[in-house]
C-alpha cells in the first residue's frame, strides 16, 4: 500500500503555495502603485518646474511647500521604491548587478541629490521625475508579473481537474464519500455519469466514454471498459463505473505531468543564457554609461550639474534591460502552457530548442507508428460467388470465442458477427464452428498442407505477395472448401502517413527501427514513404544506430515507447517518449507524446521553431530599443531640442516591456 496522501503531503501543495506567493508579490505592486500615483499628483502640483509649465507658480506657492514636497517624496522613495532597494541589496549581495541595480541607483541618485537641495545647496530639484520613475517602474512590474500568471493558468487548471471527493465502495457494497488525499492503491470508488475520476485506476466493473480532453488534448471521448485504466481528472460520461484505484499522489498521472511541466518552466533555457550575457553586459553599460555621461557633460562645460546629473540618471534609466530579461521567460511560460494543453510534455528546454534544428527523426515501428495490435489488412476471395465481406463475417463468428491476438483483429475488421454453434479449437492450426448452418474453418498455411488443400492458395500470386510483405494470412473453408484467405498486419495508426508527409515537408529525413523481419519492415516503410529502413535491430543495438546516423552529421531525435527504447532515446539528441509506454522511455525522453501520436512529434518541431523565432523576435528588440534609446538618453540630441527626462526613459523602457510581454503572448504554431 502506498503511502495515503494527505493535505500535508499533496503533491500540489508545494505548486500551489508558490503560486499563492506570486499572486500576493502581484498585489503588492499594485497597492504599492496606486499608493505611490495617488501620492505623485501633489508631488507634481508642488514641483517648482511643473508649477512654472503650468503657470502656476505664485498660485500654488506657500510656506514649508517644499518641505511638504520633500516628505511626500520620502514615502514614495521608501514605499514605492522599497522593492527596488531591497533588489539592489539581494543582487549586490549575490554579486550579480542586473535590472534592479540600475533602477535602485536611478531612484536613489534622484533622492540624494534633490534631498540636498531641499537642505540648502543650490541646484534645482526633481522629485516629480523620482516620483513618476517609480510610478512608472511598479506599474511595468506589475504588468509583467500578471503577463506571467497569465500564462501558466493552464497549468494551474491541471491541478485543479481532480474532484476533491471520491465514493469509495467498502467491502460490504456500501458507498462512503471521502477526501480524494485519502484514496490508497487497491481501494475501489465509483464513479458516477458525468463525474470527474478521482485517482488513476483500472475499470472493475462497466463501460463508458471517457472525455480525456483537458489532460491530452485528444477532443474526442475514448471508449473505455473493464481491464482498462482511467486517468485521474479525465471526465465520465454516460456510463457508471467501478474502479479500482492504481496510484495516488505523486505517483498519479496529473500530478507527473504538472510535475514535468514545472520542471520544464524551472529549467535552464540556452537562449535564455545569451539573454543573462545580454543583461549582464548591459548593466556594465548602465553604469559605466551614466557616469560617462556625467563627466562629459561637465567637461563640455554644462555649468549646470543637475542636467548632467539628470542625463546620467535617464541613461541608466534607460539602459536597464528589464524588457531583455523579460523577454526569454515569458516565451518559455506560454509555449510550455501551450504544450500542456496539447499534450506534449516538455521535460527538457534545451532539448526542446534544440528541435528546431532536428535533421532526421527515426521512428520505433511497433507501438508508435503501428498500434501494436493485429489487423485485417487485406481480404482475398478464391470464390467469386462470395463477397470479402462475408468472408470475413464468417470468420469473424468463428473467432468469436477464441482469444487469440490474431482472432481479435479479425472480429475487429467487421460490424456484423453472426452466430456460431459447435465451436472447436484445432489445437496449433486454428478453429470451426457451425456459421449459418455452414461448417466454417479459419485456419493456418500448415493446416492446408497437412490436408492438401493448398495447392490452389500457395499458387496465388496475392497470397505470395502478402506473405512477402510480412503479413501473417489466415485461411477460410466452407464444408473444406477453400473460400477466402484474410491478411493480418500490425495496423499502421492512421495519423502516420499524415506525420511523415508534414516531416519530409520540413525538410526532416524519417527513418524507423524495428525488431521485425525486414519484409514487415519493408511494408511499412513503403506504405508511409520513409526514407529509411532498419530492421531486425536488436534492443541492445538501437543506441548503437542513433550513434551511426549521428555520424553523419545529422542532428537525430528519436520517438519509442518501450523499455528497449530507452538508451536510444537518451542517445538521441532529442528523445520523444509516447506516453502510452512504459515508465523508462517516459523518465528517459527529453518530450512526452502524451496521446501516441505520430502527428505530435511534427507539432513538437513546429512549436520548437515558432517559440524560438518569437524569443529572437523579443531579443532583437530588446536589445536594439537600447541602441537607439541610450545615446537619446545621453543627450545625443540635445541640439536639436530633444531631451530625455528620466521619467520619459522609464516610460519608454516599460513600453518595451509591454511590447516583449504581448510579443510573447501572440506565441503560436503556424
Amino acid at each position: 500500500m502506498n503511502k495515503p496522501a494527505t493535505r500535508d503531503n499533496h503533491p500540489t501543495n508545494a505548486k500551489e503555495n508558490h503560486e499563492h506567493q506570486h499572486a500576493q508579490m502581484v498585489a503588492d505592486f499594485r497597492r504599492r502603485f496606486w499608493i505611490s500615483i495617488t501620492l505623485t499628483a501633489p508631488i507634481l502640483l508642488l514641483s517648482p518646474l511643473i508649477r512654472e509649465f503650468l503657470g502656476l507658480a505664485d498660485a500654488l506657492a506657500f510656506p514649508g511647500d517644499r518641505l511638504a514636497l520633500f516628505i511626500l517624496s520620502t514615502v514614495i522613495f521608501f514605499y514605492g521604491g522599497w522593492p527596488f532597494l531591497k533588489g539592489f541589496y539581494d543582487e549586490i549581495s549575490s554579486k550579480q548587478p542586473g535590472m534592479t541595480t540600475l533602477i535602485a541607483v536611478a531612484i536613489t541618485v534622484a533622492y540624494g541629490y534633490s534631498s540636498l537641495v531641499v537642505l540648502g545647496l543650490g541646484g534645482k530639484v526633481f522629485f516629480w521625475e523620482l516620483a513618476t520613475l517609480i510610478d512608472v517602474m511598479l506599474l511595468g512590474h506589475w504588468i509583467e508579473m500578471r503577463s506571467v500568471m497569465g500564462a501558466s493558468r493552464a497549468l494551474q487548471k491541471l491541478a485543479a481537474l481532480l474532484p476533491s471527493e471520491a465514493h469509495l465502495l467498502r467491502s460490504d457494497g456500501t458507498l462512503e464519500d471521502v477526501p480524494v488525499t485519502t484514496l490508497e492503491a487497491g481501494d475501489k470508488v465509483v464513479i458516477k455519469p458525468g463525474e470527474k475520476v478521482p485517482a488513476d485506476g483500472e475499470i472493475v466493473k462497466g463501460a463508458s466514454a471517457i472525455d480525456e480532453s483537458m489532460l491530452t488534448g485528444e477532443s474526442t471521448p475514448v471508449p473505455k471498459e473493464i481491464g482498462e485504466e482511467v486517468i485521474g481528472g479525465s471526465v465520465n460520461g454516460e456510463g457508471s463505473l467501478t474502479v479500482a484505484v492504481q496510484k495516488t499522489g505523486e505517483d498519479s498521472y496529473l500530478s507527473q505531468a504538472v510535475a514535468l511541466v514545472r520542471e520544464a518552466q524551472q529549467s535552464k533555457s540556452r537562449t535564455q543564457n545569451l539573454a543573462d550575457r545580454a543583461a549582464l553586459w548591459l548593466t556594465i553599460i548602465a553604469l559605466s554609461g551614466g557616469a560617462i555621461t556625467l563627466v562629459l557633460w561637465l567637461l563640455v562645460g554644462q555649468r549646470d550639474f543637475v542636467f548632467a546629473l539628470e542625463r546620467s540618471v535617464t541613461v541608466m534609466v534607460i539602459t536597464c534591460p528589464h524588457a531583455l530579461g523579460l523577454a526569454i521567460p515569458l516565451v518559455v511560460a506560454v509555449s510550455t502552457a501551450i504544450s500542456a494543453r496539447r499534450g506534449l510534455l516538455i521535460r527538457n528546454r534545451t532539448a526542446f530548442e534544440r528541435a528546431r534544428n532536428i535533421d532526421a527523426l527515426l521512428f520505433d515501428k511497433t507501438g508508435t507508428l503501428t498500434k501494436g495490435e493485429f489487423g485485417v489488412t487485406d481480404t482475398l476471395v478464391f470464390d467469386n460467388a462470395l463477397d470479402p465481406g462475408v468472408v470475413l463475417e464468417m470468420a469473424a463468428a468463428v473467432e468469436s470465442h477464441s482469444e487469440h491476438p490474431l482472432a481479435q483483429g479479425i472480429m475487429s475488421a467487421t460490424e456484423e458477427i453472426p452466430d456460431v454453434a459447435d465451436f472447436q479449437s484445432i489445437p496449433g492450426k486454428g478453429a470451426q464452428g457451425n456459421v449459418r448452418g455452414q461448417e466454417v474453418k479459419v485456419v493456418s498455411p500448415g493446416y492446408l498442407r497437412e490436408h492438401n488443400l493448398g495447392e490452389e492458395a500457395m499458387n496465388d500470386k496475392r497470397v505470395n505477395s502478402l506473405s512477402a510483405e510480412g503479413k501473417t494470412v489466415v485461411f477460410v473453408l466452407v464444408e473444406d472448401q477453400l473460400k477466402g484467405a484474410i491478411a493480418l498486419a500490425d495496423i499502421i495508426r492512421p495519423e502516420s502517413a499524415k506525420a511523415v508527409e508534414r516531416l519530409k515537408a520540413l525538410g526532416v529525413r524519417c527513418m524507423m527501427l524495428t525488431g521485425d523481419s525486414q519484409q514487415v519492415a519493408d511494408w511499412v516503410a513503403n506504405a508511409l514513404g520513409l526514407d529509411e529502413v532498419f530492421a531486425e535491430i536488436l534492443p541492445h543495438e538501437k543506441a548503437d544506430k542513433v550513434k551511426e546516423i549521428q555520424s553523419r552529421g545529422l542532428v537525430v531525435a528519436m520517438t519509442g515507447d518501450g523499455v528497449n527504447d530507452a538508451p536510444a532515446l537518451a542517445q538521441a539528441d532529442v528523445g520523444l517518449a509516447i506516453g502510452a509506454g512504459t515508465d523508462v522511455a517516459v523518465e528517459t525522453a527529453d518530450i512526452v507524446l502524451v496521446r501516441s501520436n505520430p502527428l505530435d512529434a511534427v507539432e513538437i518541431f513546429a512549436l520548437s521553431r515558432a517559440t524560438y523565432r518569437k524569443m529572437i523576435q523579443n531579443l532583437a528588440w530588446a536589445t536594439g530599443y537600447n541602441l537607439v534609446a541610450i545615446p537619446l538618453a545621453a543627450g545625443a540630441l540635445y541640439g536639436a531640442g530633444i531631451v530625455l527626462s528620466p521619467a520619459m526613459g522609464a516610460l519608454l523602457m516599460s513600453l518595451s516591456t509591454v511590447i516583449v510581454a504581448i510579443n510573447a503572448r501572440f506565441l503560436d504554431v503556424e
